[in-house]
């Protein structure tokens, strides 16, 4: 680059304003679900044979118990080829970054991208089949498998809600900010944030936070689509909404469908 082409670089790369919400517990969460995911997903497509690069893990093969009448067999998942392509293909952008003022960052992320694939290897589990006769189970052939990825995210779903603040000056290691827990050793599988979360109740357009007022909620439910909680305590509105529709269709010969004009009423509840 020319200097007066650097400038204009520099002063672009200024007012790209900041995404929203970075470094907070909500981008750690959504970090170690998209790192986990991709281990899940590149490590079912090499069981299913989908992958020419990789296919079962063939390292527990022809061991086992014999004494205990089983031994491994059938498909492993081979989590460890999958974990290592979620690692070059997350991580390597964030260790590419140089520069002292994101380093504090880039150690988070690349922790919180690490804590979805421990979260993946934490919870494999072992299946088994049983041989003999007459379903005597004399033998068991037993596999490693991942869990359900539903189970993986309830369970990054709770290191999201138990997350950890950082200091966001980063020394020698990862360091809790609160002076008083900083003994506390940090998990690799807990989730890390430097930056409290804004407030997702009220509009913020600097952030591209659209506030919850106007929006749909279901009133009995208690769960995150309930009135009570995604109108944050300012209570909602109830509005009659009339749907006309076709119904009770019949074919009629020869050659038309004869229909009814049905019409319902829905209260529909939005946030104040």
């Amino acid at each position: 680059l020319q200097p007066s082409q650097a400038g204009d670089q520099r002063e672009l790369r200024s007012n790209v304003p900041m995404p929203c919400c970075a470094g907070t517990k909500e981008t750690a969460f959504i970090s170690a679900v998209t790192s986990a995911g991709l281990v899940h997903s590149v490590t079912r497509s090499c069981s299913a044979g989908n992958m020419t690069e990789c296919s079962c893990d063939v390292s527990l093969r022809h061991g086992g118990s014999a004494s205990e009448g089983w031994h491994w067999g059938g498909c492993s998942d081979d989590i460890h080829y999958g974990m290592a392509f979620s690692r070059k293909f997350l991580d390597a952008p964030f260790k590419n970054i140089t520069g002292k003022s994101g380093s504090g960052l880039v150690a988070m992320n690349l922790h919180n991208n690490e804590a979805g694939r421990q979260a993946v290897a934490k919870l494999m589990s072992v299946d088994c089949r049983c041989h003999g006769v007459s379903g005597s189970c004399a033998v068991k052939t037993c596999w490693k498998t991942m869990s359900s990825f539903e189970k993986i995210g309830r369970f990054l779903k709770d290191k999201y809600e138990n997350s950890i603040q950082i200091s966001d000056r980063l020394k020698k290691k990862l360091r809790r900010k609160e002076k008083s827990q900083r003994k506390l050793p940090i998990g690799k599988e807990d989730l890390l944030y430097v930056n409290k979360s804004p407030n997702y109740c009220v509009e913020d357009e600097k952030l591209g936070i659209p506030g919850t007022q106007g929006r749909e909620c279901n009133r009995t439910s208690q769960g995150p689509d309930g009135c009570n909680l995604l109108c944050c305590g300012r209570g909602y509105n109830t509005h009659v909404v009339r749907h006309v529709e076709r119904c009770e269709c019949k074919f009629v010969w020869c050659c038309y469908v004869r229909c009814r004009r049905c019409e319902t009423m829905t209260d529909v509840h939005t946030c104040k």
